[in-house]
């Protein structure tokens, strides 16, 4: 059984991927590990909410999102983030697939709070069989947008998507790529961070409500069996480690 790497890309850092991307992806499929990309696109969707005049904003690092918004997320996560990340990667000859929630129920979702945040879920399913069978022999790049039961889609954060996804995919590591070089105390990085740790951050407020859903993700995936889990900049240098201390 190949061993499952999780990468969650921002949207950010989507713009801006260094050449050590490309080569850490490279060594791992060599190695022979399965490669999936969970993408955001944050600051694109933003972007294209306020050209349309459509109101942008956030609770607890959650994008709150009307139809119309859902609208734009679909089209700029589908459209735009997904199509240029697959094109980056085929760039270096590794095999790529874009991939999407309404492939074979890939991910199915239900309503996170639908009175506070709108059109917004989290993924409780994923189609296990049928994604390991398309990441044998490619890398896959999917869009964090679950469908219900009934096919209705749902946006949803990205690094909760990423997070749920390694748990159900038994992965060895889940990596969130950002545009910082990790969970940062005075400008340094923190190497190691525990719960207790977090929450200390949190409440000087050294961590900010932007990077929580990140935290909260990374705590969960190590939680529920995901071997090791990061926050980096870039997939050469490990940036800030996770470590779940049992209570």
């Amino acid at each position: 059984m190949k061993k499952t790497i999780v990468v969650k890309i921002g949207g950010n850092a989507s713009n801006q991927l260094p050449a050590t991307f490309f080569e850490q992806l490279k060594i791992w499929w060599l190695e022979g590990k399965q490669i999936l990309i969970i993408h955001g696109g944050g600051p694109q969707i933003s972007q294209w909410s306020k050209k349309l005049q459509l109101p942008v904003k956030k609770i607890n690092g959650i994008r709150v999102t009307n139809d119309e918004t859902l609208d734009v997320t679909k089209a700029v996560l589908l459209g735009l983030v997904q199509p240029k990340l697959c094109q980056y990667i085929a760039q270096t000859g590794l095999p790529v697939i874009g991939l999407n929630a309404s492939e074979n129920h890939l991910l199915e979702g239900t309503y996170l709070d639908q009175a506070k945040y709108g059109e917004v879920g989290q993924v409780n399913k994923i189609n296990q069989q049928w994604l390991e069978t398309e990441l044998h022999n490619q890398i896959g790049i999917l869009a964090p947008l679950a469908q219900t039961k009934t096919g209705q889609w749902l946006n949803v954060n990205a690094d909760m998507a990423a997070a749920t996804i390694a748990i159900q995919m038994h992965a060895e590591s889940l990596v969130l790529l950002t545009d910082v070089p990790g969970v940062l105390n005075s400008g340094k990085v923190v190497p190691q961070l525990t719960e207790t740790v977090a929450a200390d951050l949190f409440q000087q407020h050294i961590i900010k409500s932007g990077m929580m859903p990140k935290i909260k993700a990374s705590f969960n995936a190590l939680k529920n069996g995901v071997h090791q889990t990061f926050i980096t900049n870039d997939l050469g240098r490990p940036g800030t480690q996770f470590q779940y201390v049992e209570k």
